[in-house]
């Protein structure tokens, strides 16, 4: 004679049987988490060697889409993985779907307006990845609905509800996708470094301008810089009038995310050449800021 109650019996069956399915769910869920990110990593690792191996010194513009694509399908496919689990844990708990139509819409109406930016997010996610405004690696400033400054810096992730950056001083931005309101990439395609120098208005503005163009010919020349510059720098003359100074720019493409070090370069050369020169610069030259092309 069996001293177990038929409400022990009935716990084991469900135990032996739902239970079961439930945990295998769960166990399920958690392997294909970590088979995506396995395999994320495994095409992230692929893109990187393909570029390290055609000794790039800035990332092609479809390896970055790559990376951001492989983020962005691997956030996808586990909200799908976790969605579907949640489903059918709750067939096995026993809780009919039918029944939680009515309590989903009371719910779903409560939430509407907390919900309603995390389904703006997501919908500009697919606009930023399907449109290529930028990608992982790319130095970017982007215009967010909610702050008044603009915020400049790397990126790093970008998934289809948030984009996360680096900024110069190693602060961690993350800005919702659906607050951004203008893209500046300053990584696509080729950059322009903007340099320009107070020259003393009584200096002859030719024998400076002479200075300047030999200054560019010898950066061009140099072989650590030839390979981030796209051509020559090029003396576009006076830019500006002061009362005691007179401002000529230099003008230099570059690749992208290379015009901060070619602009410091030129600096620096410029301050030589002029002082073996004799030229006493008024100020200290300042880099406009640097612009990327226009796609």
């Amino acid at each position: 004679m069996s001293l177990a109650s038929p409400q022990l019996s009935g716990f084991e069956t469900w135990a032996r049987g739902d239970l079961l399915v439930i945990v295998l769910l769960v166990l399920g869920a958690v392997l294909l988490t970590r088979l995506a990110n396995w395999v994320r990593g495994k095409v992230v690792a692929h893109i990187d060697a393909r570029a390290a191996g055609a000794d790039e010194l800035v990332r092609s513009e479809a390896a970055k889409h790559r990376h951001v694509a492989a983020q962005v399908i691997t956030w996808g496919t586990l909200a799908i993985v976790y969605i579907v689990t949640g489903v059918l844990i709750i067939q096995k708990l026993g809780v009919p779907l039918a029944g939680l139509v009515a309590p989903a819409a009371l719910v779903s109406a409560a939430l509407g307006f907390g919900m309603q930016r995390f389904v703006q997010d997501i919908g500009a996610g697919f606009f930023l990845t399907g449109e290529r405004q930028y990608g992982f690696g790319d130095l970017v400033r982007i215009n967010a609905s909610s702050v008044s400054d603009p915020v400049s810096g790397t990126v790093e992730e970008v998934t289809l509800r948030i984009t996360r950056l680096r900024t110069d001083s190693g602060e961690v931005v993350f800005i919702p996708n659906g607050q951004i309101v203008q893209v500046t990439n300053l990584s696509r395609e080729w950059a322009r470094a903007v340099v320009d120098v107070p020259v003393p208005a009584r200096v002859d503005v030719a024998h400076a301008t002479d200075v300047l163009r030999k200054a560019g010919e010898e950066a061009y020349a140099d072989d650590r810089l030839r390979k981030i510059m796209l051509d020559q720098p090029v003396v576009m003359g006076v830019e500006g009038i002061g009362v005691d100074t007179l401002s000529i720019r230099m003008v230099a493409r570059t690749l992208p995310g290379m015009q901060f070090t070619v602009s410091r370069e030129l600096r620096a050369r410029v301050a030589r050449s002029f002082r073996a020169e004799g030229i006493v610069v008024a100020a200290e030259a300042t880099t406009a800021k640097a612009t990327g092309a226009a796609s």
